[in-house]
C-alpha cells in the first residue's frame, strides 16, 4: 500500500473556555485532496496551524510519510515540504510584495524571486505586480499573493484555508486548474472552504469537523450541497425568502464622482453614478482591484475629498463628512477587512461596539468620559446570542474569535444598529453556509423594512441571491445597472472586463474586443 502523506492521531488543543481539537485524527494520501469541513469555530484552522507548526498541540502525534514529526514552527513546516496559505493573511503591510515572499524563500536572491513571482503569476494566472507595497493591495490581491508564495515553495502538502473567497469565478477556475495539475504531480492538498460545490468538485476525500470533533469522513463526489450541510452544521440551511416589494425614496445618489487615487497602486474613479433607494439591495461585482475600495472609502466618509454635491443621502450632501457624522444621518458600514478596520483586535467584543455604536445605542458616556460598562457587555451579549456568535462572551478579545464568527459580530453590530442606509464589503467572507444564510437572510430583512442596501461582493452567488439591482466596477467605472431577473454569468463576467458597452456590436467585433483586453491581463467570462 502506498505510505500516507500525512497521519494526525489524537489531536488536541484546548484554551482557555473552549476545547479547538479533541482527539482529532486524519490521513491524507499522496495526490490526494482532502477537504476539511465544518462551521465556523468548529477547530479547522486551529488543526491546520498544527500541521503547519504555528500552533503547538496538547496532545497527539504527527507523522510524515511515515515519519514522527515535531514541527516547532513553519520555518521547520516548510522544510519538511508543507506551505500553507491562511485565511488571515501573514503579510507585512509596510514591505513589497516581493519582500514578503522572499522573506520564506531566503536561499534565493529578491531579483530572483522578483522573477519568479512574474513567472508564477503569468503561469497561475494571478495577476499581481511584485514592486507594489502589501498596504495598497485589496483583499484579494493579497490573497493572490499568499497563493503564489505557497507555490513557490513547491510543497508536499499543501494546506489551503478559504483560498477562494474573495477570488472571482473566472480566477476560482484557473485556481483549480492550477490544484489540480498539482495533485496529479503527487501534491497532497488540504482544502478548506464553506463553498460546498467547491468541495465537491475538487476533493476526493473529506474530513467534517464539529464542536472540534471528527464527526464523518466522506467522499464528497458522492454526496450532495444537502447531504454535506447535514454533516457540518446537522441541518439544511433555510432557503431565502424574497418578497417583491415597490421601492422609495433616494437613500443614496452618486453623481459624477471623480476622484484621483490617493496612492500610485489606487485606482482613480471616473464618473461614477449610482444610486440605492429605500427597500432595495443593489450589488456591486468586479475583480478585485478595481476601484471597490476608493468608492467604499468615498462612501463611507474615510475619504472626504469627493466634489461637493458628488455623494447625497436623501437631499443631505455628505461629500465632505466623516464617517461619524454620515452614522448620525443613518449609514452603517461593515469594511472587507475585519481585523484592523472592523473591529480592533486587542478589544473585547463588548469594547468594540464602540467604534460604531456610541450614538444609538443605551449606553451614553457620563461626564468625564466614562462608560457604562454593564450595559455595554449586556448589548454585546445579545449580539453574541441574537447572530449565533461563538465566542467566550462579551470579554472575548476580537483576535481570538474564528474569522467567520468575528464577521458575524461585525455585521450583527451594524444591522442591530437598524440603518436607513447599509453598506457592506464581502458579507459572507469565510463564513459556513448556514451563518452565511442568515447574514444574507438579515439583509433581505432590512430591505423588506425599507432599508438602502449597497452589497459590494466578489462572490457573485451571493450577489445573485440577495441583489435586486447589479452594477459591474472595472477599471474605476461604473457599469449601468441591470435588474437581477436580465442578469447572467456569462453577462457579468464581460462586464468585469469593463465591456459593457458592446451590446449592439457584431459577435465578431465583440470577440476581437474581449481578446484585446485579456492580453492586457483582465478576466473575462
Amino acid at each position: 500500500m502506498t505510505q500516507a502523506r500525512l497521519q494526525l492521531k489524537g489531536i488536541t488543543k484546548a484554551y482557555p473556555g473552549v476545547i479547538a481539537n479533541s482527539d482529532v485524527s486524519l490521513t491524507v494520501m499522496p495526490g490526494e485532496t482532502h477537504a476539511v469541513l465544518g462551521e465556523n469555530g468548529a477547530g479547522k484552522s486551529t488543526l491546520m496551524k498544527i500541521i503547519y507548526g504555528s500552533v503547538k498541540p496538547d496532545a497527539g502525534q504527527m507523522l510524515l510519510n511515515g515519519q514522527p514529526v515535531h514541527i516547532r514552527n513553519p520555518k521547520e513546516a516548510r522544510a519538511n515540504g508543507i506551505s500553507m496559505v491562511f485565511q488571515h493573511f501573514n503579510l507585512f503591510d509596510t514591505m513589497t510584495v516581493a519582500e514578503n515572499v522572499w522573506l520564506g524563500l531566503t536561499r534565493s536572491s529578491l531579483e530572483q524571486v522578483t522573477a519568479s513571482i512574474v513567472a508564477k503569476a503569468n503561469e497561475y494566472g494571478l495577476d499581481i505586480d511584485p514592486q507594489r507595497p502589501v498596504h495598497t493591495l485589496s483583499v484579494g490581491e493579497m490573497q493572490r499573493v499568499e497563493i503564489i508564495r505557497a507555490l513557490l515553495t513547491r510543497p508536499e502538502l499543501l494546506i489551503l484555508d478559504e483560498p477562494t473567497s474573495v477570488l472571482t469565478p473566472q480566477a476560482v477556475e484557473k485556481l483549480f486548474v492550477v490544484l489540480k495539475k498539482l495533485a496529479s504531480e503527487g501534491c497532497s492538498i488540504l482544502y478548506i472552504s464553506h463553498k460546498l460545490h467547491e468541495i465537491r468538485e475538487l476533493c476526493n476525500a473529506c474530513t467534517v469537523l464539529r464542536g472540534g470533533k471528527v464527526t464523518g469522513v466522506c467522499n464528497p463526489k458522492e454526496e450532495s450541497n444537502a447531504s454535506l450541510s447535514r454533516m457540518m452544521i446537522g441541518a439544511e440551511p433555510p432557503l431565502l425568502e424574497r418578497k417583491s416589494q415597490k421601492t422609495g425614496a433616494a437613500r443614496l445618489t452618486v453623481q459624477k464622482l471623480s476622484l484621483e487615487r490617493e496612492d500610485q497602486f489606487g485606482v482613480d474613479l471616473d464618473g461614477i453614478d449610482l444610486e440605492v433607494r429605500a427597500g432595495e439591495v443593489v450589488g456591486v461585482a468586479g475583480v478585485s482591484g478595481n476601484g471597490q475600495k476608493e468608492l467604499l472609502y468615498a462612501l463611507s466618509g474615510e475619504d472626504c475629498r469627493a466634489p461637493k454635491g458628488s455623494v447625497r443621502m436623501g437631499a443631505t450632501d455628505v461629500s465632505a463628512l466623516h464617517p461619524g457624522a454620515r452614522r448620525k444621518l443613518g449609514l452603517h458600514f461593515v469594511p472587507e477587512e475585519r481585523l484592523g478596520r472592523g473591529a480592533v483586535p486587542t478589544l473585547s467584543l463588548a469594547h468594540n461596539l464602540l467604534l460604531t455604536r456610541t450614538e444609538s445605542i443605551s449606553f451614553p458616556r457620563f461626564a468625564g468620559g466614562w462608560i457604562r460598562v454593564r450595559q455595554l457587555e449586556q448589548h454585546a451579549a445579545r449580539l453574541i446570542k441574537s447572530f449565533n456568535v461563538k465566542a467566550g462572551g462579551p470579554h472575548a478579545v476580537a483576535r481570538s474569535l474564528s474569522g467567520g464568527n468575528l464577521q458575524k459580530f461585525i455585521v450583527g453590530r451594524e444591522i442591530d444598529a437598524k440603518p436607513s442606509l447599509f453598506i457592506v464589503s464581502q458579507p459572507t467572507w469565510g463564513v459556513d453556509v448556514g451563518a452565511a444564510a442568515q447574514i444574507r437572510g438579515e439583509i433581505l430583512a432590512l430591505r423588506d423594512a425599507g432599508c438602502a442596501v449597497l452589497v459590494v461582493s466578489e462572490e457573485l452567488d451571493e450577489l445573485f441571491e440577495v441583489s435586486d439591482r447589479l452594477h459591474v466596477i472595472a477599471r474605476g467605472k461604473l457599469s449601468p445597472s441591470v435588474p437581477i431577473g436580465e442578469a447572467t454569468v456569462e453577462k457579468i463576467g464581460e462586464w468585469m472586463s469593463g465591456l459593457w458597452d458592446l451590446a449592439g456590436q457584431t459577435a465578431a467585433a465583440k470577440q476581437q474586443a474581449l481578446s484585446s483586453t485579456d492580453q492586457k491581463g483582465a478576466i473575462h467570462a
